[in-house]
This record gives C-alpha cells, sequence and structure tokens, in this order.
C-alpha cells in the first residue's frame, strides 16, 4: 500500500494505474461505515484510493473541528489490511494552495436541513469532493447513505459539472442498538451513548413529526431539523455536544405527517 502526502506525487501515481479506480473520501477515525464502503470499491474496482483529510472549510463550529477524533495510525493500518491500493494524506496547504478562494457553491438543497444549520457547511465539503475528485479521477466513488443529503449533492454536483464518475451509495451501517455509524459517536460520553439509539428508533416509530421531535426532546435530544426529502425522513439533533444525523426511508413508516 503507497501513502502518499503530496498531490503531484500522487498524480504521478495516478498516470501508472491500469483499469478502473474506485475512490473513497474519508476524514478518518475509520469505523465499519467506512470499511463497508472500501471492501465494496476493493470488489468492484481494479485499484482502490482512500483519502484522509479533515477539512476545515466544512466546519461552522471551531470546537467541533477541534474534537474532530484523530486516529491516523490505526486508520492506516486498517487500510493496509484490507488491501488498499493507495492512500493520500495531504495537508491543508495541499488541498488549498487558494486559501480556499475559489469554492463550489450550490444555491437551493444546500441551504435547507444541514445547510440551513450549519453556515457554509455544504460549500467546504462540495469543494474538497471537487478538488479531491480532479486529483484521483476515481472510475467510481462512494458514499453513506448516512447523510443523504450530502449524497445527493455531490449525485447532483457530478451531473451539472458532467464528471465521468458513477456515484454508489453505500447502506448505512448500525451498530447492534441501532445507533448509525459514525466518528463522532467517540465523542459521546457514556451515558449519551446509552441515550443515541433513540434517535433511529424514535425516527422508525411511524409516528408523526410533531409527536417524534417532542419524543426526541423528552430524551434530551436539542432537534435542528426533523424534514422530508425525497423518500427519506431526515433528522438531526444534538446529544450534549456531539451533533448526530440518521435518516429512514418513508415507506417503511407507518405515517408521516
Amino acid at each position: 500500500m503507497k501513502i502518499i502526502k503530496f498531490i503531484q506525487q500522487f498524480q504521478t501515481e495516478r498516470n501508472l494505474l491500469k483499469g478502473s479506480v474506485g475512490f473513497v473520501p474519508t476524514m478518518g477515525a475509520l469505523h465499519s461505515g467506512h470499511l463497508s464502503l472500501i471492501q465494496q470499491s476493493l470488489a468492484e474496482n481494479d485499484n482502490t484510493v482512500v483519502s484522509i483529510f479533515v477539512n476545515p472549510t466544512q466546519f461552522d463550529n471551531n470546537n467541533d473541528l477541534n474534537n474532530y477524533p484523530n486516529l491516523i495510525e490505526s486508520d492506516v493500518q486498517q487500510l493496509q489490511s484490507l488491501g488498499v491500493d493507495c492512500v493520500l494524506l495531504p495537508d491543508f496547504e495541499q488541498m488549498y494552495p487558494d486559501d480556499y478562494h475559489y469554492k463550489v457553491l450550490e444555491n437551493e438543497l444546500s441551504k435547507k436541513f444541514c445547510g440551513a444549520h450549519r453556515n457554509g457547511h455544504f460549500d467546504g465539503v462540495l469543494t474538497i469532493v471537487m478538488k479531491l475528485f480532479n486529483i484521483v479521477q476515481p472510475t467510481k466513488a462512494y458514499f453513506g447513505e448516512k447523510d443523504f443529503q450530502q449524497l445527493t449533492l455531490i449525485k447532483q454536483m457530478v451531473s451539472a459539472f458532467f464528471m465521468p464518475i458513477e456515484i454508489i451509495a453505500g447502506q448505512t451501517v448500525r451498530e447492534l442498538d441501532g445507533l448509525a455509524m459514525s466518528s463522532r459517536n467517540l465523542n459521546l460520553s457514556a451515558e449519551e451513548r446509552m441515550i443515541a439509539p433513540k434517535l433511529y428508533q424514535t425516527i422508525s416509530s411511524g409516528k408523526t413529526l410533531k409527536q417524534m421531535t417532542s419524543i426526541l426532546e423528552s430524551y434530551g435530544f436539542t432537534v435542528d431539523y426533523l424534514e422530508i426529502l425525497n423518500d427519506r425522513l431526515l433528522v438531526a439533533a444534538y446529544l450534549g455536544d456531539v451533533r448526530l444525523i440518521d435518516n429512514v426511508v418513508i415507506d417503511k413508516l407507518e405515517k408521516v405527517a
């Protein structure tokens, strides 16, 4: 497995790759959700590239950025054991030589849901994904359905800019108690970790949006939003200082109002 920190070096290596290239962009602190995407890429492509870069431009809260888990050594070990071909580990200067003077903007969906509560979040997400796509030039790129709004925006961006990349959606991977796997789960206290599965249980309950909001608040969640996008019921809620997101397919609910 090659570990590359410099973009120019990666581009040289990229030109040597033969066949299809699968790409999984991550911010590290890898969990089973990431690993399922990587395993899918390994099964479907001749080469698999994984990037690890904690992207500061998508954080609207410095505390959230500063508290984001950093497990780079164990992440690299996991990737090597899986048989990943290449890991891209750039720093801010590599990814933003323009100091973020240029960015990708979307003016509708990115302003709703998470975008309505995290100023500039999706500008940062779409910009870094565009940069990584231009560097890696993947055949297929893999994203989890847990962040359904992000997945939708990336699909739309690829279509809008005629990018020859197939976006593959991976199903949300959950803990045994139903909690969607997330790197941020590591920041939950022991008590909060006991409560966190109530998020998925509640949005799967088939009750009305108003009822579900009240139930979540009774458990101690602070609900950012609980709304519908396409065939999904999306939720974002704080438990203490940790912001959790999840979604369920609406046709699996008894009623939504």
